[in-house]
């Protein structure tokens, strides 16, 4: 009699709110959809870690500019042409795969070299003759910094493994 009153919850609860009620799911030992953990199965938990975007975009830099693979070869047996050459190549992919999925703007919107106002120490570096105090009204401006706006990465596969930048490539004859 009990699975049969259970049938009659579970069905009459759909009918009419769409839901499996509370006491069904506790019997049957089932978890509602926005409780579940997206990728969880049997009781392992696949939590994206912070680190997880930041390989996620580095990947993205290799794979539309090589950039990884520009940073890590030894450059010293190329010559300076060569290097220029390879490097504006990486360069300019890697500022339209940035442009793509980061949003950035300036720390500080002034004109360098211009003197500029310090109203958020957290958004400035001081540089040059520092005061014992680390504190000053303002000073000229050398570089406007970077801070993001917006990011908008692809979402990643619960299966993804993020650790992998690029796969070897593997030629076959």
């Amino acid at each position: 009699m009990g699975n049969l009153l259970l049938a009659f919850q579970a069905f009459f609860g759909l009918l009419f709110t769409g839901r499996l009620p509370e006491a069904v799911l506790t019997k049957l030992q089932l978890v509602p959809r926005s409780l579940a953990k997206p990728g969880a199965s049997k009781g392992e938990a696949s939590a994206i870690k912070p680190a997880d975007g930041a390989l996620q975009l580095l990947a993205l830099l290799q794979r539309d500019a090589r950039l990884v693979d520009f940073l890590m070869e030894d450059l010293s047996r190329y010559s300076d042409e060569q290097v220029g050459s390879a490097a504006r190549t990486v360069q300019e992919s890697s500022r339209k795969t940035l442009q793509q999925y980061v949003k950035l703007a300036p720390a500080i919107d002034g004109v360098e070299g211009a003197y500029t106002r310090i109203t958020d120490l957290r958004l400035v570096k001081l540089v040059g003759n520092v005061p014992p105090d680390g504190q000053s009204p303002g000073g000229l401006l050398r570089h406007r910094g970077w801070r993001v706006e917006a990011v908008s990465l692809p979402k990643l596969a619960p299966q993804a493994d993020v650790t992998l930048l690029a796969p070897a490539e593997v030629e076959i004859e």
